[in-house]
């Protein structure tokens, strides 16, 4: 039996999307996880997992914390001695994957987007650097979409032959399952996720408030966390009767289950969870026109798409879904529930994962 370490900077995130994975891995080996405890640490833990908690500051480049962050991951190597080791999200893919190498230990690494680090000119050249460096010694590396994959050999940080394409992390059909369509007095607009400039929000605040303009009637249910920045927006839409904020919620099924339509308007992504999810559900999505969107969507069929930034367009889209009968949505609704179940069924990403990791 292996022992496999997981070092990765979110249990809630790595509970809902890749337990199945880590589900099958404990079958056959010893799986433990090292990661921030920030949700479901307790349901691993009821699986028969080892779970060490581990801080780690997801945001930003402070060479204090980080240094301590890669003395932390030695020690644990040492300690752990891992036949393994998987990695997801920068900073482990980074500083573990920098530890493994000097230390002779197979690892595999999760790029599930490129995310701000490389939007900025400065900070791009800095972590394709420690990238080129960490992946040197690497066994595989799994991308989420083409084009991210394309990036990490156009930067020349590491060779076709190590990259493993998957359809993200696949989305659990039966968890996710089809439900009926809701019969709305008015159109409901679901966006779920943070609600954050580089989701698109602007854009979307921009869209609601031509629509109630234009007397349109809808409502917007905004679920997740937002930054203070949109605070007074947020409870401006609200007192208009525009949108409905219903915080996080842990459990996202019931908000699918009652929207129409999910919208999604951001400039980047690894691959989208949330446009899975709700394509599995049977609902029509908007979303813009980016890698790690679009392959969630058939234009025209499924869903729409959008070019990201543009309130002008998304403001469009939004308007063809109020004005399209509920048949028609119903219908690109399970175009995309169709689409998931031939593309993203979980049990073949799983599969195709465990292949990649050389088990």
């Amino acid at each position: 039996m292996k022992k496999i370490l997981i070092i990765t900077n979110h249990s809630y995130m790595l509970w809902q999307f890749r337990r199945e994975l880590i589900q099958e891995l404990a079958k056959t080996n010893e799986v433990v996880l090292s990661m921030p405890f920030v949700g479901h640490e307790a349901d691993f833990q009821a699986m028969g997992l080892r779970c060490i908690h581990t801080e780690l500051n997801r945001r930003g480049i402070n060479p204090v914390t980080d240094l301590k962050l890669m003395s932390v991951y030695r020690r644990l190597l040492r300690e752990e001695k891992p036949d393994l080791v998987i990695t997801y999200s920068i900073k482990p893919n980074i500083y573990a994957g920098l530890l493994c190498g000097k230390m002779g230990i197979p690892f595999c690494a999760n790029v599930q987007g490129l995310g701000t680090a490389f939007q900025k000119p400065g900070l791009a050249q800095f972590v394709t650097l420690l990238y080129r460096a960490a992946f040197r010694q690497v066994r595989t590396v799994f991308f989420e979409n083409e084009a991210n994959a394309a990036a990490f050999q156009e930067r020349h940080i590491m060779p076709a032959e190590k990259q493993k394409l998957l359809h993200g992390a696949g989305i659990n059909l039966e968890h996710y399952a089809l439900q009926p369509y809701p019969h709305n007095k008015t159109v409901h607009f679901l966006y779920l996720g943070r609600i954050m400039k580089e989701k698109g929000m602007d854009e979307l605040f921009y869209a609601v408030k031509r629509l109630q303009q234009e007397h349109e009637e809808f409502v917007l249910d905004l679920v997740g966390f937002f930054e203070d920045a949109y605070k007074e927006t947020v409870d401006q839409l609200e007192r208009e009767g525009i949108v409905r904020f219903h915080g996080f919620q842990q459990e996202p099924r019931p908000f699918y289950q009652a929207a129409d339509c999910v919208v999604l308007p951001s400039y980047h992504e690894g691959m989208s969870n949330v446009l899975l999810e709700a394509a599995a559900t049977g609902r029509p999505l908007i979303t813009s026109d980016i890698p790690g969107c679009r392959e969630a969507v058939e234009h025209g069929t499924s869903g729409l798409l959008v070019e990201a930034g543009n309130g002008e367009a998304l403001y469009k889209a939004m308007k063809q879904i109020l004005h399209m009968n509920a048949d028609k949505r119903k219908n690109m609704g399970l175009a995309g529930r169709s689409k998931m179940e031939q593309e993203f069924d979980k049990a073949a990403v799983v599969a195709d994962t465990i292949e990649g990791l050389g088990l």
